[in-house]
């Protein structure tokens, strides 16, 4: 087993650093659980087709019904990264970094998809240009506004997890406070059923908490090295997913259907990124996983709606099987596209634009105290400093008053 070893617990920088390689398996593993959630949007839903999808895919259906899970997967690979992706960074470059990764794929998205859909409505339609404009923010959830796609819910609870953990960024990201993150966040979740708030189950979010708080135990694992203390939070993380895990198959399927492939699916996931912290895929470093990875936010952004208005307009002309598979991989070139020519290049232009908003926020943040100080400075220099004259001596001190700095002085 090998760990990173690229600091110390309190956030300081290790005295001994390596190099640590990059973790594409991580890459590789995004692309995978996009995919899950792509198939079970073609083929374990009636959307475009407009009949039963088990009359469409009687027998591949049975497997793709369960690919919603590849969302479970994206929130413990999150808690992951963003723990290691924050390490070190002051609270200002961790929101830009947030910001310039998500938004302007996301903005491109939004048009994309409301374009098509008002062209041909068919199968979604957006209702009007306040709609869209909402959903901009990224918060439409929260004024009870329709996403335009429907895989956007996702990303509000993502964004709840970053506005969450930048508590810890703001304090400066340790250890300790990142397993006291992960232990208060938790107990935050478990406590949703019988507190009847809806502001705690807003940010508690006890469905996919386990997640992200799996994923980053994780991270400190492949960090620093792995725990009872890690491994305990690690495995009430998967006791709570799994009992959350029936409610999901619910939400996600029309027909009662079994729970256990899903479950096997959650544990399988948590078996594997703990192999990941513990070093043992850090050989692997497939350059085409990085590419793949790099696919996978756009492809998730674009790929609902649009394919499946795609699939109603084709088909009639396309066997199902064909359509289905040469769609897939149309959308991983639209998501090339999308990557390659809007995300990294916009990208990189709002992380600028914001580093220097930030940096003019820092530059005219001083305390107070040190404004005082240097206007107090400057008048001292101005006024000058009256003496007493020439020849003249000093009054005795009177007998019934204490000197000035002695001891008895209140």
């Amino acid at each position: 087993m090998r760990f990173a070893r690229r600091g110390g617990p309190d956030g300081s920088p290790a005295t001994a650093r390596r190099q640590a390689p990059r973790l594409v398996v991580l890459d590789g593993l995004r692309i995978v659980a996009a995919l899950m959630v792509v198939v079970f949007h073609y083929t374990a839903l009636r959307g475009g087709w407009g009949r039963n999808p088990d009359d469409v895919f009687p027998v591949l259906r049975t497997a793709t019904r369960y690919g919603w899970v590849g969302v479970e997967v994206f929130f413990l690979i999150s808690g992951f990264v963003i723990c290691m992706s924050a390490w070190g960074r002051p609270l200002g470059d961790y929101v830009v970094s947030r910001v310039s990764r998500i938004y302007p794929a996301y903005w491109f998205a939004i048009f994309l998809t409301a374009g098509v859909i008002t062209l041909w409505p068919q199968v979604r339609s957006v209702e009007n240009m306040d709609v869209v404009l909402t959903n901009l923010t990224m918060v439409q959830e929260a004024f009870g506004v329709w996403d335009v796609d429907g895989v956007y819910w996702t990303l509000f609870i993502e964004l709840k997890f970053y506005v969450l953990f930048a508590i810890v960024v703001a304090t400066g990201v340790t250890y300790r406070k990142c397993v006291l993150f992960c232990g208060l966040w938790t107990l935050a979740a478990v406590m949703v059923p019988k507190a009847d708030s809806k502001l705690l189950e807003m940010w508690a979010m006890p469905l996919y908490t386990p997640y992200f708080v799996a994923g980053i135990c994780f991270y400190l694992m492949h960090r620093f090295k792995p725990t009872a203390l890690l491994w305990g939070i690690v495995g009430m993380s998967l006791l709570i997913a799994l009992h959350g895990v029936p409610k999901r198959v619910a939400d996600n399927t029309h027909a009662g259907i079994p729970t256990l492939p899903a479950k096997v699916i959650v544990v399988a996931a948590f078996v594997i990124m703990a192999l990941i912290a513990l070093g043992y895929f850090d050989r692997i470093q497939w350059r085409w996983l990085t590419t793949a990875g790099a696919l996978t936010f756009p492809l998730y952004l674009i790929h609902q709606y649009i394919g499946m208005t795609v699939i109603h307009g084709l088909r009639e002309h396309i066997p199902p099987y064909p359509l289905v598979g040469g769609l897939i991989v149309v959308m991983l070139l639209a998501a090339w596209l999308i990557q390659r020519y809007v995300e990294r290049p916009l990208g990189k232009r709002m992380r600028r634009a914001l580093t220097r908003g930030m940096e003019e926020v820092r530059r005219n943040s001083a305390p107070a105290a040190t404004a005082v100080l240097r206007k107090d400075a400057a008048v001292s220099a101005a006024v000058p400093v009256l003496q007493e004259p020439r020849g003249r001596k000093q009054p005795a001190a009177e007998p019934d008053r204490v000197p000035a700095g002695s001891a008895d002085a209140p």
